[in-house]
């Protein structure tokens, strides 16, 4: 091997040992993006091919990973979300020992959109929405949109704390959940630390009360990569189609 050829291993390797320091004292957490391979490449003064070599042989020991319109990012399993029953995204958190947290970004009573009044069946809403981080690092946008008449005790400090559904004044019942594929907006990669237009998973949920009124109204955006949602599929019936699932045109 000549001696350029040799600095070259070498300098892969120095660059794959520093990333990895860099990861095991915590700048970059589970979950959470590298920078770019130009950024690294010039961060190290190294050409993408050097860079790239240095991230394969992190991703062959397992501590990094990449999907197509991400880039790179830390290895972590996806938090999976089961949709046998009714909790909240901090509950699932906990119970797959990870540690929730909630920042809120936006609360106060607005007159509420098209879709929302179809879906609450009133005119004036309490609009609440929020940063759920799990370890620290971003994990979903939250949008929850409350009749007036039924968020007249809430306050910030109260849904900053507690969720929902400890916190009406009504016994909740079901609720409807829609999930499908969406692409980051500028606001939501800007929050959730992913590229724009990266794919994402967008979610609504209606929930109702007991006596069948809808009393919540949440949107859930989640970054593709660090969410799994999951089905318990107890038996097969005849069409073999899962019970609760419907395709949406």
């Amino acid at each position: 091997m000549t001696s350029s050829g040799l600095r070259g291993q070498f300098r892969y390797l120095s660059i794959a040992a520093d990333l990895r320091d860099r990861v095991a004292a915590g700048e970059f957490p589970p979950g959470r993006l590298l920078p770019s391979e130009s950024e690294l490449g010039s961060r190290y003064d190294v050409s993408r091919v050097t860079v790239r070599k240095a991230l394969d042989a992190l991703r062959d020991d397992g501590l990094i990973d990449a999907r197509q319109g991400f880039g790179w990012f830390v290895a972590s399993d996806p938090l999976r979300q089961s949709l046998a029953r009714l909790g909240t995204i901090e509950a699932q958190m906990a119970d797959s020992g990870v540690t929730p947290e909630r920042k809120i970004l936006e609360f106060g009573f607005v007159k509420a959109s098209k879709r929302v009044q179809q879906v609450l069946q009133t005119a004036n809403v309490l609009r609440v929405t929020r940063l759920n981080l799990a370890d620290g690092s971003p994990f979903a946008r939250v949008t929850v949109w409350v009749p007036d008449d039924l968020a007249g005790e809430l306050s910030r400090s109260t849904v900053e704390r507690s969720t929902f559904y400890e916190s009406l004044p009504v016994q909740v019942g079901r609720a409807t959940q829609t999930i499908g594929a969406a692409s980051a907006s500028d606001s939501d990669a800007l929050l959730l630390e992913v590229p724009v237009g990266s794919p994402v998973l967008r979610c609504e949920r209606v929930t109702e009360s007991v006596d069948g009124r809808p009393i919540l109204f949440s949107e859930f955006v989640f970054p593709a990569h660090r969410t799994e949602f999951v089905v318990d599929l107890p038996h097969a019936e005849a069409s073999m189609a899962p019970t609760g699932l419907r395709l949406v045109r």
